[in-house]
C-alpha cells in the first residue's frame, strides 16, 4: 500500500455518515408558519406552557453541528447551547427528520 492510499483510508475512516432523513427549515416554516423563540428560565419540567407545547409536538430544538452550522430536531433535547422554537401547529410529520438550513430571518421575535 502506498502512502497516498493510507491517507485516503484515514480520511474516510474519520468521516461521519448520517443516515437520517432531512427536511429544509424553510419548508417547515412554509407549511407551519413562523415559530417563536422560547427561552427557558426554569427546567422544562417546571414550565407548564412549554410542557403543553411539547405534548402537542410543537417544539423544535436548534443545535450546532460539529462544523458550526445550525440544525434542528423536533422535540426537546436539553443542552446549554440549544435554542428552542415553538410552532403554532404540530410538527409530528418531521419527528424522525433532521431539519437543516436553519434561517433565523424566518423566526418571529
Amino acid at each position: 500500500m502506498r502512502v497516498s492510499e493510507d491517507r485516503n483510508l484515514d480520511a474516510c475512516a474519520t468521516m461521519k455518515v448520517i443516515k437520517v432523513k432531512t427536511a429544509r427549515f424553510s419548508q417547515v416554516v412554509g407549511e407551519y408558519g413562523k415559530p417563536q423563540v422560547h427561552t427557558l428560565w426554569q427546567k422544562p419540567s417546571a414550565d407548564r406552557h412549554f410542557q403543553a407545547q411539547m405534548k402537542k409536538n410543537r417544539v423544535m430544538t436548534v443545535l450546532k453541528s460539529e462544523t458550526g452550522t445550525d440544525f434542528a430536531i423536533v422535540g426537546l433535547k436539553e443542552s446549554k447551547e440549544a435554542r428552542y422554537l415553538v410552532f403554532q401547529k404540530s410538527l409530528k410529520r418531521f419527528l424522525e427528520k433532521r431539519i437543516i438550513g436553519v434561517d433565523w430571518s424566518l423566526v418571529r421575535e
